[in-house]
């Protein structure tokens, strides 16, 4: 048995093997499609996630659901009624109310299982990039560290963690706010994908501009060799909204330029995606800053 359980929510986008390979828990989110509401396990037992896309590029809207505070105290109680302690590494705060629940259930289990350890930490993170940081904890874990050592490990590197990303279809964008339809309308008639990051606020911030898809990938991996430290010893992880064969792409050009050994390709789950995308691609490594 750990001697702590790590928790994380389903925003990290883990695929349910590594899920089970790394022993952590994952508390599932919410999303909404016409007049149903699903979880997103690690699984996708309850909606693949090449037919989310199909019916996003159909035009249905999807809508996002945080963890509230009753499902961390479910998920979490147990845990400490089996004499667990915890560590909760929760999805940004910059872009959900997933941590801000945490912290509440947090405080009122500590109250109420005072001999216990129970911690949670807003990650700053989202998708493959708050995956690649709990993947980092459990790193921290295996070597012995304890759950307080861990705690601070997470906190002093979280920003280092950089996300990098672009789209594909500026209309979700625009949707959700972070450009206007103006600029929506004039990128797509010239092509434009823009490149993006996650900001030390654990917000997404439109970084630059790239004419076509290609040039869009290229200054993701260019992103990378300004800040990587030591990209070729890192472990680097890739997710996709549906474009597979983009995210291989990627997959090679950085093991092409840096040597880069370890990488991991997964979805962009339906809380990110719902946002950004069919044709989201996102690149996830330790560099000096975001």
């Amino acid at each position: 048995m750990s001697s702590f359980v790590i928790v994380t929510d389903s925003s990290a986008d883990l695929p349910a093997n590594l899920v089970r390979q790394l022993d952590i828990q994952v508390l599932p989110l919410g999303f909404s499609m016409g007049e149903h509401t699903y979880l997103n396990y690690p699984d996708n037992r309850e909606m693949d996630p090449h037919l989310f896309y199909d019916r996003l590029r159909q035009g249905e809207v999807a809508t996002t659901n945080a963890v509230n505070v009753a499902q961390y105290t479910e998920a979490l109680e147990p845990l400490l009624l089996a004499s667990q302690d915890v560590l909760v590494l929760a999805f940004s705060s910059g872009l959900s109310a997933t941590y801000n629940a945490s912290h509440i259930a947090v405080q009122e289990l500590r109250e109420k299982y005072p001999e216990r350890k129970l911690y949670t930490v807003d990650t700053l993170c989202a998708s493959l990039g708050q995956g690649l940081l709990v993947w980092y904890a459990v790193q921290q874990r295996s070597k012995g560290r304890s759950i307080e050592q861990v705690r601070d490990w997470v906190e002093d590197h979280k920003l280092n963690l950089c996300h990098q990303f672009t789209v594909d279809d500026l209309h979700f964008l625009k949707r959700g706010g972070r450009i206007s339809a103006a600029t929506a309308a004039v990128g797509s008639m010239l092509h434009i994908k823009p490149a993006l990051y996650v900001d030390n606020e654990g917000h997404l911030i439109n970084a630059a501009k790239a004419r076509g898809r290609q040039a869009s990938l290229k200054a993701l991996v260019d992103r990378m060799e300004e800040t990587a430290i030591d990209p070729g010893s890192l472990t680097v992880f890739i997710s996709h909204g549906d474009c597979l064969e983009d995210a291989q792409t990627m997959s090679q050009m950085v093991k092409d330029r840096f040597g880069v050994q370890d990488v991991m390709i997964n979805y962009v789950g339906p809380v990110i995606g719902a946002h950004s995308g069919p044709g989201t691609l996102a690149l996830f490594y330790m560099g000096t800053e975001r």
